[in-house]
C-alpha cells in the first residue's frame, strides 16, 4: 500500500533502542520494523504505533533481501534506513578464552548483517535520488572491553562502515550517519546495570546518569528531520560525555 509519509526501516524495532526509534519515528514516518523472535513485543509496538513488523535476522542474506523486498512491494520506496539490530556475546569471556563461534555470530549479526543490508537499501536510493541512513554503534567502537572482544571488533568495523557509505554516496545526495550510544538502559546491561550506574555517579559519565533509549532516538529524530545534511559522515556521540577526556 502506498503511503504518503516517508518509509522508514528499522532493524531491531521490537524492543530496547530500536523500539524507542520506532516509536519517535512513527509520529510522522511509516515505519517498517524487524524483530527475531520476540514476536509479542512486535506485535504491541505495531498496536501502539501503526508500524508494520517483519521477522528478519539481519545476519540472514535471504531476511536481508526478503526484508527490502517487502518494503519495496508494500511502500514502493525506501527513505530512512537505521541500522540498529545487534547482539551481546552470550557469555562475557576473556579474550584469552572467547570462542570462534561467539566471534562468527557476533560479526554477522552486527556487521555484515548491516553492511548488506546497507547496501541493498543504497541502491534503492541511488534510484529515487534521495535518502538517509544511520547506523548505531557504540562507545565499544574505540573502546577496549577484554571480557567481550568480539563486540568491540563489531562496532569498530561498523564505524568504519559508516564513513565508506558516507564516501560513496554523498554525491548521490545520500546521507549517512553513525549514532555511537554510551551506557544505555536496556535488557543488554540488565545483569551489569548496577555496576553501571556506581560508575557513572563516580565520575564515569559527566552528565551522571546512564542514557536512556529516548536519547538515542532524539539523535535520530534529528538525521530524520534532515537537520544534519550538510553533514553526511558525522558521529553523534550520545553517551552523557564519556567521550571527553579529562584529567
Amino acid at each position: 500500500m502506498a503511503s504518503s509519509r516517508p518509509i522508514a526501516i528499522v532493524t531491531g524495532g521490537s524492543r530496547g533502542i530500536g523500539r524507542a526509534i520506532a516509536e519517535e519515528l512513527s509520529t510522522d514516518h511509516q515505519v517498517l520494523a524487524t524483530y527475531v523472535r520476540d514476536q509479542a513485543s512486535a506485535e504491541s509496538l505495531e498496536q501502539a504505533t501503526g508500524a508494520s513488523i517483519v521477522q528478519a535476522d539481519i545476519g540472514s542474506s535471504d531476511d536481508r533481501e526478503r526484508l527490502v523486498a517487502t518494503c519495496l512491494e508494500r511502500f514502493g520506496r525506501i527513505d530512512l534506513l537505521i541500522n540498529n539490530a545487534g547482539i551481546a556475546p552470550k557469555e562475557r569471556l576473556d579474550l584469552l578464552e572467547a570462542t570462534e563461534d561467539s566471534f562468527d555470530s557476533l560479526i554477522s549479526t552486527n556487521l555484515k548483517g548491516p553492511y548488506f543490508l546497507t547496501q541493498l537499501a543504497a541502491r534503492q536510493m541511488v534510484k529515487q535520488g534521495s535518502g538517509r541512513i544511520a547506523f548505531i554503534t557504540s562507545v565499544s567502537a574505540y573502546t577496549s572491553s577484554t571480557n567481550r572482544g568480539e563486540y568491540c571488533v563489531s562496532k569498530a568495523g561498523l564505524s568504519m562502515t559508516v564513513k565508506l557509505y558516507a564516501d560513496r554516496l554523498a554525491a548521490d545526495g545520500i546521507g549517512v550517519f553513525e549514532i555511537r550510544p554510551g551506557i544505555i538502559e536496556t535488557d543488554m546491561i540488565a545483569k551489569v546495570r548496577d555496576k553501571y550506574v556506581g560508575l557513572a555517579q563516580e565520575g564515569l559519565l559527566p552528565q551522571g546518569r546512564l542514557g536512556q533509549p529516548q536519547d538515542v532516538a532524539r539523535a535520530v529524530r534529528a538525521i530524520a528531520a534532515g537537520l544534519l545534511d550538510y553533514s553526511t559522515g558525522q558521529v553523534l556521540d550520545v553517551d552523557g560525555g564519556f567521550h571527553i577526556r579529562r584529567l
